[in-house]
């Protein structure tokens, strides 16, 4: 039986389900402790059952050798689940966790965006599920193969107050693994902190206002019929209208935050845009996923905040602009699949 209390021990049993960049990565970094690491596959299960999971990292390069596994019936209730599937895959949970679930068990969400732990809830008891925020660099540039650039905090609340010990626990088996890891007490303050990043940077990467003429007027979609290629964070910093959409989606988003009690600080945009730019030409996973012709998560990254904002009374139009823009660009990503990234 997996056992919470256990989330120290060198016994420890971990699922990964979701095995793109994120989930790969963090999962091969928690099998560097000495924890028993299973890797839910499809695509990458033979690459990876034969060459294991390689990680190049500027902190070193490393490769994990975790258990492969298609179902996750053959791995059993476990101590933690660690997910780090696309919130378009949400609907995906009730077939692919429960069998990895006992009634000690530890959920934690690594995705973007709002919704997913209450996601998890309707499945699991709210305080087995915890939320993680990663803030880091990664691309999956080959079956098995991730490429670490930058950064990698990651911060650490529960859905439900229940038992900080367990937080705390959780947070130093990270840390042993070399992950910076920090904790919150507000969960939900943490996931719109992020957002202030996510939005601008997946959203406008993908939407691309280097090169075309963006919204005019906040009341009107009007965009150009030919859409330049999406741009990386360098490009967007670069361009005097894209920096100026980043800062102003930026604010909507700080506003919407504090209308719904979320305190965050006036200095977090000027820390944020200024952390971006020593990334260099890094692009978002949003503009990853639409350039290999994969679903956009509009629902957790932009839909939801909108929602959210707009019921707080909170005006957004750079937001509501965007959204239209990505839905437009998602609609055209499934019937013009074989062409994705050409206007």
């Amino acid at each position: 039986m997996a056992v919470r209390g256990k989330l120290g021990a060198d016994a420890w049993r971990v699922a990964v389900v979701g095995c793109g960049a994120v989930g790969s990565y963090y999962g091969a970094r928690v099998w560097q402790t000495g924890a028993e690491v299973y890797f839910l596959l499809r695509s990458d299960y033979e690459v990876v059952r034969r060459d294991g999971v390689r990680v190049w990292s500027p902190l070193g390069s490393f490769r994990a050798r975790p258990h492969c596994v298609r179902d996750p019936e053959a791995v059993g209730p476990v101590d933690l689940v660690l997910i780090g599937l696309k919130t378009t895959a949400n609907d995906q949970f009730e077939h692919l966790l429960p069998p990895l679930v006992g009634p000690e068990t530890t959920l934690l969400t690594l995705q973007n965006g709002l919704g997913n732990e209450q996601a998890l809830a309707r499945l699991f008891p709210p305080e087995a599920i915890l939320g993680g925020l990663c803030f880091v660099c990664l691309n999956r540039i080959a079956p098995g193969v991730i490429r670490h650039l930058a950064h990698g905090l990651v911060v650490l609340g529960e859905y439900r107050a229940h038992d900080p010990a367990r937080l705390h626990r959780l947070a130093h088996r990270l840390r042993m693994s070399g992950v910076p890891c920090e904790v919150t007490e507000n969960l939900e303050r943490a996931h719109w902190e992020k957002l202030v990043w996510n939005i601008p940077f997946n959203g406008l990467g993908v939407a691309g206002v280097v090169g075309w003429e963006w919204i005019q007027d906040a009341s009107t979609e009007k965009w150009m019929p030919r859409r330049p290629d999406c741009v990386s964070t360098e490009e967007l910093l670069a361009d005097p209208e894209g920096l100026r959409c980043v800062r102003a989606l930026m604010t909507e988003v700080i506003t919407a935050a504090r209308a719904l009690g979320y305190d965050l600080r006036d200095s977090l945009a000027d820390e944020m845009i200024e952390r971006t730019r020593q990334m260099g030409a890094y692009k978002a996973s949003t503009l990853l996923d639409f350039e290999r012709g994969l679903p956009l998560e509009l629902e957790s990254l932009f839909l939801e905040p909108q929602r959210q904002a707009h019921r707080a009374g909170v005006a957004t139009p750079l937001l509501d602009a965007l959204c239209r823009v990505l839905q437009q660009l998602d609609r055209w990503r499934q019937t013009h699949r074989s062409c994705v990234g050409r206007f």
